[in-house]
């Protein structure tokens, strides 16, 4: 080919993907004799809004930057993305135009067209009927590219292919629907014109391969031409059985080798009731023109598209935090004090505090279910394009907290010296914990060279080290300086146990604030609000992303970089059709 640009069309189920995902990996393996080729990178194209990316090397360098952080810490730094998609080292592979709405598709056309210069490699997937309508939109088609379609499978190529999966001596029931495909038979022209019908695409064949050969099942039933009148009832009818032909042919294995079992045992009903609901979730509403809202399943996007963060949730986190800083400073004042009389001036003191932290903690939860994965790496080695340690805004934050404690102390304290001495306190004890919360959570998310997050399982993981890693180490190291700081102030104005008091408080109040606060990436602690709340009603397990991960094992997911996706389209909207499944009882113990 002149210019490497290449579209691939076909019907629902004729393996547009598939044959794009062959194509990559032939790509990737032959590099090593053309080491200057462009890497190949599947991406669905779903989420592409030309309007925020009017260029195509824009939203490249985006999706690039979010799926695989490593190329950060590369030779060119955090530009590595911007680079690598602008001088065309990448080789895009668009999957899924027709998942996009109608005005959409056109707009992508026309936006690749003014984006691609004349070495620009390209690889796009669609519907036939789709690309059809997205270049009539355009007023153009896809500037050189090649377009094949696949021919549909003819139905003695697919009684051959069932014929290799079955045994020598398949019954008599095979025989007699083999040698009726073999004949030709005219689609939809009784039974066997059915099933040619269905078996005219790859999807179709594998369906009734992994439902009714590969668990053994009586295929008697594909005769009855009054069950299975035409072949959109006998499709859906593979789609119903599939969930339970695959759990049942896959038991569990903890194994490393066995990609393709799951880790434990589920109840089919269950993995039904699980996956109708987010089929059900990632489809509507609809576009106008009926397209589904998103092929997607993205886990730190479920609590910002399910709505989990709420201003009530948000309030009823900090009103927590609150209560329990407002307690602790409660009970240690009174026991300070031994309770005679109630310590008042440390639930005042508890409570001003507690606020303060549950308000910082509710408004910092805002922006938690819209941030990206990030992940922790702790590693020494490969440093040197790492962020160092700035001090500096954290000291000046504890200046200006510093003043604000000489104020707030002003009135509670006859002494100016000691109001001064317990301003400059805090104002290190402030200053010490935002400085090191700042500069490790900039150390920490930066990647290095060896950090990947290309899978939904590993970079779930890693997100969620990242968070506990931070909330411990950032925690800990401002409850410890703040709780010092608050400790000594209090203890050099009033008594030692007073003292202690104040800097249980403290370090209740810098530890919690610090280590939910600092950062920016906190898409676990939104992922943790989604399953709980979803838990709770009866739709999802607690822990969705290891039922998520053995979906995929078993084939009813794929997994795109970072995200799932169902392992067909035809999948997703079947089981969204699907009355929406109300919400599970919880069993008792």
């Amino acid at each position: 080919m002149r210019r490497r640009r290449l579209v691939i069309l076909g019907g629902p189920g004729t393996g547009k993907t598939t044959l794009a995902v062959q194509l990559l990996l032939e790509l990737l393996a032959s590099r090593h004799d053309h080491e200057d080729e462009p890497v190949p990178v599947l991406l669905p194209v779903a989420d592409w809004d030309t309007t925020a990316f009017p260029l195509m090397q824009d939203w490249l360098a985006a999706r690039l930057a979010q799926d695989y952080p490593a190329l950060r810490a590369t030779s060119l730094g955090s530009e590595a993305p911007v680079v690598l998609a602008a001088r065309g080292h990448i080789l895009p592979v668009l999957d899924g135009l027709d998942e996009l709405p109608t005005a959409a598709r056109a707009a992508v056309i026309t936006t690749i067209n003014r984006s691609l210069s004349a070495t620009d490699q390209l690889i796009v997937t669609g519907r036939t009927r789709d690309y059809r309508s997205a270049v009539e939109g355009a007023g153009d088609v896809l500037t050189s590219a090649v377009v094949l379609e696949p021919d549909l499978l003819e139905p003695a190529a697919a009684a051959g292919y069932l014929r290799r999966c079955l045994p020598v001596r398949p019954g008599p029931v095979w025989e007699h629907l083999l040698s009726g495909l073999a004949a030709a038979p005219t689609p939809g022209a009784g039974p066997i014109g059915t099933l040619a019908e269905v078996t005219a695409t790859p999807l179709g064949l594998w369906l009734l391969r992994a439902v009714y050969i590969a668990p053994h099942a009586d295929p008697a039933a594909l005769l009855d031409a009054a069950r299975f009148p035409d072949a959109a009832t006998l499709r859906a009818h593979l789609f119903d059985r599939l969930i339970t032909a695959l759990i049942d042919t896959r038991p569990p294995s903890a194994h490393p080798a066995d990609l393709f079992r799951p880790r434990r045992r589920h109840d089919p009903a269950e993995v039904r009731h699980v996956l109708g609901y987010l089929a059900h979730h990632l489809t509507h509403p609809r576009s106008p023109d009926g397209t589904p809202r998103t092929r997607d399943l993205a886990w730190w996007r479920l609590a910002d598209s399910a709505q989990a963060v709420t201003p009530a949730i948000r309030l009823t986190l900090g009103l927590i935090i609150a209560l329990t800083i407002a307690t602790v400073s409660t009970v240690a004042t009174g026991l300070a004090d031994g309770f005679a009389p109630f310590p008042v001036y440390g639930l005042a003191y508890g409570l001003a505090f507690g606020l303060t932290a549950g308000l910082v903690i509710a408004f910092a939860a805002r922006s938690w279910a819209r941030q990206p994965p990030g992940f922790a790496d702790l590693r020494l080695r490969g440093r040197r394009l790492r962020p160092r340690f700035r001090p500096v805004r954290g000291l000046l934050l504890g200046l200006g907290t510093g003043l604000a404690m000489v104020v707030m102390m002003r009135f509670t304290v006859k002494s100016v010296t000691d109001a001064l001495l317990a301003g400059a306190c805090s104002a290190l004890a402030v200053g010490l914990a935002h400085g090191f919360a700042s500069g490790f959570a900039a150390w920490a998310e930066a990647p290095s060279p060896a950090g990947r997050a290309s899978t939904p399982l590993t970079s779930w993981r890693a997100d969620r080290t990242l968070n506990l890693v931070r909330a411990v180490t950032i925690g800990s190291t401002a409850a410890l300086t703040g709780g010092l700081a608050g400790a000594l102030t209090a203890g050099l104005i009033d008594t030692p146990a007073f003292g202690l008091a104040v800097g249980l408080s403290y370090a209740l109040t810098f530890g919690v604030t610090a280590g939910l606060a600092a950062g920016h990436h906190h898409a676990w602690m939104a992922y943790l609000i989604v399953t709980i709340r979803l838990a709770l009603a009866g739709r999802s397990p607690r822990v969705l992303m290891s039922f998520l991960d053995d979906a995929h094992r078993l084939g009813l997911l794929r997994a795109v970089g970072p995200i799932y996706q169902f392992r067909h389209a035809e999948l997703q909207d079947h089981l969204a059709t699907l009355p929406t499944p109300p919400p599970r009882r919880r069993k008792r113990p």
